[in-house]
């Protein structure tokens, strides 16, 4: 094949023909024999084309197994929640956001799998979609406490901010897992979730006006309020005599053991409450305050205030009582004298200090002080947190002796020393050289 407008530098032919014989083609003059052209690596520029390194040997990097595993977990945990796209996408991006930190790569396997479950429960919290770090706790089977300190430690990590949510947004959630209604159980202890959502959602208010949901885990409240719901919509003699755990075994759900303690002190409050309503005539027990959580519940507001206005009457009644006691009149006899002073002593014990009580505790020396402590406040009032009513006494520490070793012993404390008779005779031995050698020297 001739190539058209070449000439041969050598002898200026332009009979130039393509050389296909060897593996490079090349341009050689016919007349002379003269090579032209090299080919087209004689045309590249110094040191060759770029070339990526993808494009030659290298292989695309693919994502190593734990962290294909944990993927797998998001999506499988997303599925189980019945969780939207949206939200199993975030959670899916979070994850790989976070396996790539240093935090999270050399780690333990459980670690991994509880940082999956992390970045499922901030997705669902950014999304405002009901859950609880409990919930992502049971189904992981992890403990709380691990599972609190990766979150904290990835949402630091990555910058995330999550909202707060309120207990009462998620009491929906935690009550389709009981599986109480007519399609699991008989007539008489099903419950519609919507009605049981609502009443529980009630309880957890007023726990919250009372108190008792300061520093408390949700779960054993949520539980507490859901069960105590369920008994006061219908309450026949199938629901109240199911104790808690009858009743978490019959709606197929794990106990919460503080979730007995929370049942007690709703249970006071309602007590509380329920004495106040006007039109019941018998004493309110916890036995049978039950049976008016609807009628409680309806009119909490209004009862809250009587309830407290009721305690502090009855609380100034015992003041102005305690005071009378402590300044009796001329003309009382000094037998009826003698007897207020007995009733002063009880009268002290009450649960409010009133203003003569505080003039004897500032007239007391330090040591009656120490001796009685002023009483908690926390159980004076009618509703406190829990950690002012349990409130944990100061440990108090024993007075530091000045000990040198240069203290002065005693002959009776040198003899107390003495164990043995070779012992005692060398002591008497060392006493008669000391005696001697204070006589010769004088």
């Amino acid at each position: 094949m001739f190539a058209a407008g070449l000439k041969c530098p050598g002898c200026g032919s332009s009979n130039i023909v393509d050389d296909d014989l060897y593996c490079q083609a090349q341009l050689v003059c016919v007349d002379c024999g003269t090579v032209v052209s090299e080919g087209t690596l004689a045309d590249d520029p110094v040191g060759g084309t770029d070339v990526s390194y993808s494009r030659t040997t290298a292989v695309t990097k693919k994502p190593c197994l734990n962290l294909i595993k944990g993927l797998e977990r998001v999506k499988e945990m997303c599925r189980i929640l019945r969780l939207n796209g949206e939200i199993e996408d975030l959670a899916l991006t979070y994850f790989r956001q976070a396996y790539q930190q240093e935090s999270f790569i050399n780690v333990t396997l459980q670690r991994k799998e509880v940082l999956a479950g992390c970045c499922v429960y901030v997705s669902c919290r950014q999304r405002n979609w009901p859950i609880t770090l409990g919930t992502i706790s049971s189904l992981l089977d992890a403990d709380q406490t691990l599972v609190g300190g990766v979150y904290q430690e990835m949402i630091k990590i990555l910058n995330i901010q999550a909202p707060f949510i309120n207990i009462a947004d998620v009491i929906g959630a935690h009550v389709q897992e009981y599986k109480i209604s007519a399609q699991h159980v008989t007539k008489e202890l099903a419950e519609d979730s919507k009605v049981l959502t609502k009443r529980a959602v009630a309880l957890v208010e007023l726990a919250g006006d009372s108190w008792i949901v300061t520093g408390r885990r949700p779960l054993p409240i949520m539980m507490a309020a859901t069960y105590l719901a369920w008994q006061s919509l219908n309450p026949n003699k199938h629901r109240l005599r199911l104790s808690l755990d009858k009743f978490c075994h019959l709606a197929k759900v794990q106990k919460r053991n503080p979730a007995v303690t929370r049942i007690t002190e709703l249970k006071e409050v309602l007590c509380k409450l329920g004495r106040e309503l006007p039109w019941v005539r018998e004493t309110v027990t916890q036995d049978d305050v039950v049976r008016l959580v609807g009628d409680i519940l309806e009119h909490r507001h209004t009862l809250l205030t009587r309830a407290l206005r009721t305690h502090e009457t009855a609380m100034q009644a015992d003041c102005s009582q305690a005071s009378a006691l402590n300044f009796p009149t001329e003309e009382v006899a000094p037998s009826q004298r003698s007897e207020s002073r007995d009733q002063t002593a009880d009268a002290s014990s009450v649960v409010q200090l009133c203003p003569t009580d505080r003039m004897e505790n500032q007239e007391g020396d330090d040591s009656h002080q120490t001796e009685d402590p002023e009483p908690n406040w926390g159980k004076r009032v009618l509703f406190a947190p829990p950690c002012v009513i349990h409130a944990k006494r100061r440990r108090e520490e024993p007075p530091v002796l000045n000990v040198t070793g240069d203290e002065e012993i005693s002959d009776s404390e040198i003899d107390s020393y003495i164990r043995t008779p070779q012992e005692a005779r060398d002591f008497a031995l060392m006493q008669k050289a000391v005696s001697s050698s204070d006589s010769g020297n004088s």
